[in-house]
């Protein structure tokens, strides 16, 4: 008896050993006394340091529970009727009501508990680890890494809304696999035509063309034909297949939603929840730590939207501007690394520009997290939510939407703006009327964006994962070596378990809210911008076979247990993959418009190709494209024409636009191919957004099994109904007793399958 009375002790308060001997105790003890009043029972546990309150419900609050969410299936109470909808006391239950009541109880003074912990009242707060040894052994271990995950034990331990969170990452990861072997698929094509293009052929042999400094770094002219390896591998994923995969990643993006959306049905159903309404559910929580709760109404405030509308755009002009000072960055490192004793940084100044500004956005990123968070946070207390969970939906669209522009601002400057408001040679755009703005790298700006996009994901992907992994772990061990150096080991088992998980890592209310939003971050660049990076996909399949099992490992190992939150759906995130894939299309059509090669190379095959004047088919269309997509420079209109080497032999150089001297405004060609460009934007655009319309129509939402099941119960439902208020009337008409349905209800299925530990 005494081990099963020690089994329900699921929650724990935490207080220094100190606070028992200043006035702070008597806030304790009034806190506590106010559990004890709402039926609640407290153990108290006194270690060398601190002081620790076990607490459990009594059963009068779970049948008060019971009470309130239990439907009523006829006109009187049957219990034959009601055994399907019992509500079982499990351990999440537990968890779920004492921390709801926990988190909203307040003294007499109008303390809450937040309050306390701020006064050093109360240290910590969190529900114990039991039963979690299978969990252990079958799911977070490394060697566990392709082995399917156990959804319903994690849903019986963690509760659903962390279990849809795991469910809906082995999805993702599941549907990785053709967008990846897709990429990689267009990836190697490019391979297979390393030494053929006609392009890179051109490049590689164009020793009698000389291109024009680049910036104020480099003063002197370039052969066309020393960026031969670079022109090369560009054409890797800058190549006709691009526009394809681009017009597929909108197609998968679409299919990837609405299969899910199918997949969250048949879960749903499966743990009885299709009907089940969070609003309720928190009323009725309310209710049980406070009989006199009042309703809050929806209210809405036009002019603190208006407030809240004007901060975050002015945050994001912040990003913006964020983005802005990269540019300086990369300006004034091109001059550093110009005047380097470097050998390499001098010669490779461009490179070594691109690579140092995405290590440089990285740190951008981490820093600029930690400020978005506060100031999303501060926006939704400003905005006064009614619920946890809408305050939890609007601090996931306010963070979002500033993470986004501080993660894809740069890559939009590089995509969009870099190296196209430069002016020409003769008269070049400065910054500060000093410094010459950044070009794009030599091979043309799609190299750029690679880089940028390649640098950046694999960072994220290596470097935060190990830090994610080695950040709790280190602290973990350091937790437990500073407690083990007192010597002192407790000899009650039951304070050595709350010990243990004392010491564990503590989790926040937004803990499970991190991992969905570095899910999201990975899904847009998984999506935006993947026609210039189509290795993106296989990266990210990589990086969640890890995450899957970082994540369990730190939720089971090395953090606190989560409280268990009930959730039918991943919530607003839903609505942020939606707006992620209509961006992509926008993106990556503008990417292979104005980045690309490829509307330039389209529009010279149809209109300036020595095949249409030849008609000769062995010529190849492209020949001569390099010569014709260079504009010509006199040298002798540049600024300084001595300050550059070599000078007194060149006196035409090349650069990449289109422009004709002697006044160098835009040729007729530039405006034909912005004519062309803007063209193909608004096609692409149409026809992938109607592929994503015409799958998503085609593909239903829910499964027709699902439907069927919860038609079916209805039914049933309302045929027991119909006999039972018959046979209440007298028996007139009432017939016999309709049959049991064929397929048992969901309730009836699942209930007994949710065995909690």
């Amino acid at each position: 008896m005494q081990t099963e009375a020690s089994e329900q002790w699921d929650y724990v308060l935490v207080a220094q050993r100190h606070t028992q001997r200043d006035p702070r105790q008597a806030r304790q003890q009034q806190f506590l006394e106010e559990l004890r009043r709402k039926g609640f029972h407290i153990k108290v546990i006194r270690d060398q340091k601190q002081v620790f309150f076990g607490i459990r419900a009594d059963n009068s609050v779970f049948g008060l529970y019971r009470t309130l969410l239990l439907e009523p299936e006829g006109p009187a109470p049957h219990a034959e009727l009601a055994a399907p909808t019992t509500i079982p006391v499990t351990t999440s239950l537990r968890i779920r009501i004492v921390n709801f009541v926990v988190m909203n109880n307040k003294t007499s003074a109008g303390e809450t508990f937040e309050d306390l912990m701020k006064d050093g009242v109360f240290e910590a707060r969190f529900p114990l680890h039991k039963g979690e040894g299978r969990l252990k052994k079958t799911w977070a271990r490394w060697r566990h890494m392709f082995r399917e995950q156990p959804v319903d034990e994690i849903r019986n331990y963690f509760g659903e809304k962390v279990a849809l969170y795991f469910v809906w990452l082995g999805w993702y990861t599941y549907m990785l696999v053709p967008a990846a072997l897709t990429g990689l698929l267009v990836f190697l094509s490019g391979f297979s035509l390393f030494e053929a293009s006609q392009i890179s052929k051109e490049i590689c042999e164009a020793h009698d063309i000389l291109m024009c400094p680049l910036g104020d770094h480099s003063r002197r002219y370039q052969r066309l034909s020393e960026t031969c390896t670079f022109a090369k591998l560009t054409h890797l994923f800058d190549n006709d297949g691009t526009v394809v995969f681009a017009i597929f990643m909108a197609l998968w993006a679409t299919v990837f939603l609405e299969i899910w959306k199918r997949q969250r049905a048949r879960v749903v159903l499966h743990w009885d929840l299709y009907v089940w309404d969070e609003e309720q559910e928190e009323m009725a929580l309310q209710l049980i730590n406070c009989p006199d709760y009042k309703l809050r109404p929806y209210q809405h405030s036009y002019l603190r939207s208006t407030v809240i509308l004007v901060l975050t755009l002015l945050m994001i002009c912040l990003m913006i501007g964020m983005a802005h000072v990269l540019v300086v960055y990369r300006v004034l490192a091109s001059a550093l690394f110009s005047s380097s004793a470097v050998p390499f940084l001098e010669e490779q100044v461009t490179t070594a520009v691109v690579v140092t500004g995405a290590l440089v956005h990285y740190v951008t990123i981490i820093i600029m997290t930690k400020i978005n968070r506060c100031v999303a946070l501060k926006l939704c207390d400003f905005e006064m939510p009614r619920t946890f969970s809408e305050r939890e939906s609007r601090f996931t669209i306010r963070f979002f939407t500033l993470q986004f522009f501080t993660h894809f601002s740069s890559l939009i400057y590089i995509a969009f703006i870099l190296g196209r408001i430069n002016g020409h040679p003769g008269k070049s755009t400065r910054l500060a009327g000093l410094w010459k703005l950044e070009e794009c790298h030599a091979s043309g700006c799609m190299m750029d964006l690679f880089v940028q996009m390649a640098i950046i994901m694999g960072l994220k992907q290596t470097l935060s994962n190990c830090v994610e992994y080695l950040v709790p772990w280190v602290t973990h061990k350091c937790r437990s070596l500073r407690a083990s150096e007192s010597g002192h080991l407790p000899r009650d088992p039951e304070l050595r378990d709350w010990r243990r998980n004392y010491l564990l890592n503590p989790v926040n209310t937004f803990s499970l809210f991190d991992e969905f939003m570095e899910m999201m971050i990975q899904y847009g660049f998984t999506t935006i911008f993947v026609a210039a990076f189509p290795l993106a996909p296989l990266l990210a399949l990589f990086s969640n076979l890890v995450e899957i099992r970082l994540d369990a490992i730190k939720m089971v190992w090395l953090q606190r247990r989560l409280v268990p939150r009930k959730a039918k759906d991943i919530g607003t995130w839903l609505q942020v993959l939606e707006t992620i894939g209509v961006l992509a299309v926008i993106a990556n059509g503008m990417v292979i418009a104005f980045t690309s090669e490829f509307i330039p190379r389209v529009v010279y095959k149809y209109r300036y190709s020595p095949c249409l004047k030849e008609g000769n088919s062995t010529v190849d269309c492209l020949k001569g494209y390099v010569n014709h997509s260079l504009s010509v420079f006199h040298t002798k209109d540049f600024q300084d024409p001595d300050g550059i080497e070599g000078s007194e032999n060149v006196t035409l150089c090349r650069y990449r636009d289109y422009r004709n001297p002697p006044d160098y405004n835009f040729s007729e060609q530039f405006w034909f191919l912005l004519a062309i460009r803007l063209a193909f934007v608004i096609l692409f655009e149409h026809v992938a957004l109607c592929i994503k319309l015409i799958a998503a129509w085609f593909v239903p939402d829910i499964p027709q099994s699902v439907k069927n099941k919860v038609l079916e119960v209805k039914y049933q439902r309302l045929r027991e109904k119909m006999w039972h208020g018959r046979q209440r009337l007298g028996g007139v008409g009432a017939g016999s007793r309709p049959p049991m349905p064929a397929h048992p209800t969901p309730a009836s299925i699942f209930s007994a399958r949710s065995t909690d530990v």
